[in-house]
């Protein structure tokens, strides 16, 4: 399920897995983190997600995220569902919609990853 491979990126947020410049991935953790990156190298569910992130209150109706595509609400939700996947949404039917938000803390452990520090990589 999505939501496991997500608490794997994340761990328990007490520092024990570094970003990117603190050590060389291992295959596992490198194999997990490409899969999110896969799903946000489209711009289609980039823009999902930042319709998602961005939205006041935290969560968006699919209904309202179609008319903002010239795509299908087929496609749409296909780009919806691997964002799930990689563990960056997660969503809740209510009667005939479905509503999409964005797992806590998900984008500050992937932004976490990215930092680096202002000594690391520095060329003297």
């Amino acid at each position: 399920m999505s939501k496991q491979e997500l608490e794997v990126l994340g761990q328990d947020g007490d520092g024990c897995c570094g970003g990117l410049a603190v050590a060389p991935l291992g295959d596992e953790r490198a194999a997990e983190l490409a899969k999110v990156f896969k799903a946000l190298g489209d711009p289609v569910r980039l823009r999902l997600l930042s319709m998602i992130a961005s939205r006041e209150g935290g969560e968006v109706c699919v209904c309202e995220m179609t008319p903002a595509f010239d795509l299908s609400q087929p496609t749409i939700s296909h780009h919806l569902k691997l964002l799930r996947q990689a563990g960056l949404i997660d969503c809740e039917r209510r009667g005939t919609w479905v509503y999409y938000w964005v797992l806590p803390g998900v984008l500050d452990r992937l932004a976490a990853f990215l930092t680096t520090s202002q000594t690391a990589g520095a060329v003297a």
